[in-house]
């Protein structure tokens, strides 16, 4: 090939891919990134950005969501009055949340719910075990991963039992996060029982030209005869057989088990993602007693907030963001990837120069170097601001939780990375409940205990090459 035939290719490439990027009005953090791959890498980087760049979801599904909508907005204006929090049951700081995510979403507080929080995994399923051997009706179960192994069998073996009593069983997992459950015995032995067990986004050799293979779909939801739900970090696998060969230990995870109001809006999530994958009758599905009004039983007003690629895309991020600017005196934050944007970045910096007290709880070993890389490259900002930041050694701290002076809880799937904010289907609870909030925050106090503080002066004394991986990862921060 004449050489000048290959610079003009290299050239079209270039300015082409350039153009794209730039009138797609991304942040320019992530716009930034892909002219640096596109530049120096320009083969390589436009079948990147061919693969990756842009938040293909397919025809199919974003028309799947657009009839839907209708459905819920039906849904929604049959919620019981008494059942929707009033601002005059919060405190202040949580009135601008919740009317944030109503003008976001449309979906209101729910008040009256019972919240036991859940931090032994081994506790938790056995738990979400009892509770589907008391299921009369329905279970219905959601999850990145499932992993075989331990006591995730036993969760499967309480389904088929279900089953055998008339329960409708259904069960969605990520087809990538899942891949290896989906190819199992295990997975045909509940198809022949009677269990639908559906692979969410699927990937194939033809599928990826046309909607993008990484959209994931990364919520942990369970419900049970619309009275009972479960919500939080933890996957279905027992952590004494998952990624045992990672060299990061157990995982730790922490669940939250709600009875009241906010059963129903999970239960809607769970059909909104169902319908979408599998294009079955919603009509039909919501007769399946799955959308009852649960009873007010507790005092906590709980708001789901779900989030993903698409019309919900920056909720998320949006009411972080509003989060910490609410915060007072008290800021904890737990999760296992802290990969923060720049106005992220910027309101944590800020909420220690208002004096709040900011502390990130963080694994000490995670199971992505890259990811591991691009976060300690924050870490001497956020020190010389104050930010106290510990890292865990008990295992793969994965519990993804903020509080905000004790007061106001988020709690859910979301990591503090560009993925979770932009790229994934996640699920987060905000909590307007000074109990639950109290309760939260021992928690993170508790993973507090067996940590190590990172320590400014010995972040200085680290070597010029370990400088440079830092910094360069957090150049493609905005990609992971």
């Amino acid at each position: 090939m004449p050489n000048s035939l290959i610079v003009f290719i290299h050239a079209v490439i270039i300015i082409g891919f350039t153009i794209r990027v730039i009138m797609m009005r991304r942040p320019v953090g992530v716009t930034l990134a892909w002219l640096i791959l596109i530049f120096a890498l320009p083969l390589a980087g436009a079948i990147m950005y061919l693969l990756v760049g842009e938040r293909h979801l397919g025809r199919q599904r974003v028309a799947r969501e657009a009839a839907l909508r209708v459905h819920y907005g039906q849904w929604l204006q049959k919620l019981p009055r008494n059942a929707v929090a009033d601002c005059s049951s919060l405190n202040r700081k949580s009135v601008p949340l919740k009317r944030l995510l109503e003008g976001a979403l449309g979906i209101p507080a729910l008040a009256g719910n019972r919240l036991h929080l859940m931090d032994v995994t081994e506790t938790t399923l056995r738990s979400i075990i009892a509770d589907i051997d008391r299921a009369k009706h329905t279970c219905h179960m959601e999850f990145y991963i499932w992993n075989e192994g331990g006591t995730a069998d036993e969760v499967c073996e309480a389904m088929i039992r279900a089953a055998k009593r008339g329960a409708i069983c259904r069960v969605l997992v990520d087809a990538i996060g899942s891949s290896g459950f989906l190819k199992s015995n295990l997975v045909r032995r509940l198809r022949n029982k009677g269990i639908e067990v559906v692979a969410a986004l699927p990937v194939g050799p033809v599928r990826m030209f046309f909607v993008r293979l990484d959209l994931r779909l990364h919520r942990k939801i369970v419900v049970i005869d619309g009275e009972i739900a479960y919500t939080g970090s933890l996957n279905l696998v027992d952590p004494r057989y998952f990624k045992q060969t990672a060299g990061v230990g157990q995982w730790v995870d922490a669940m939250v088990r709600i009875e009241g109001p906010a059963v129903q809006a999970l239960g809607a999530l769970f059909l909104w993602d169902w319908v979408v994958e599998t294009g079955q009758d919603i009509k039909a599905l919501m007769e399946t007693r799955n959308l009852k009004t649960a009873p007010q039983v507790g005092s906590a007003n709980v708001q789901t907030v779900p989030s993903g690629p698409g019309s919900t895309s920056d909720t998320t991020h949006q009411l972080l963001l509003a989060s910490i600017y609410a915060a007072h005196s008290e800021l904890i934050m737990t999760t296992p990837y802290f990969v923060p944007d720049e106005s992220l970045l910027t309101a944590l910096l800020s909420a220690t120069k208002r004096g709040v007290n900011v502390t990130i709880i963080l694994p000490e070993k995670i199971d992505s170097l890259l990811v591991r890389y691009a976060c300690r490259s924050y870490f001497d900002d956020l020190l010389t601001a104050g930010v106290r930041i510990i890292c865990f050694q008990g295992g793969l701290l994965h519990t993804k939780s903020i509080t905000v002076d004790g007061e106001i809880a988020l709690f859910g799937t979301v990591n503090l990375d560009p993925r979770s904010f932009w790229l994934d289907f996640e699920v987060t609870l905000s909590v307007y409940d000074p109990d639950f909030g109290a309760r939260l925050r021992a928690l993170q106090l508790r993973y507090a205990e067996d940590t190590q503080s990172v320590d400014l002066q010995s972040r200085q004394k680290r070597s010029a090459r370990e400088r440079f991986f830092e910094n360069t990862a957090r150049l493609f921060g905005p990609l992971l």
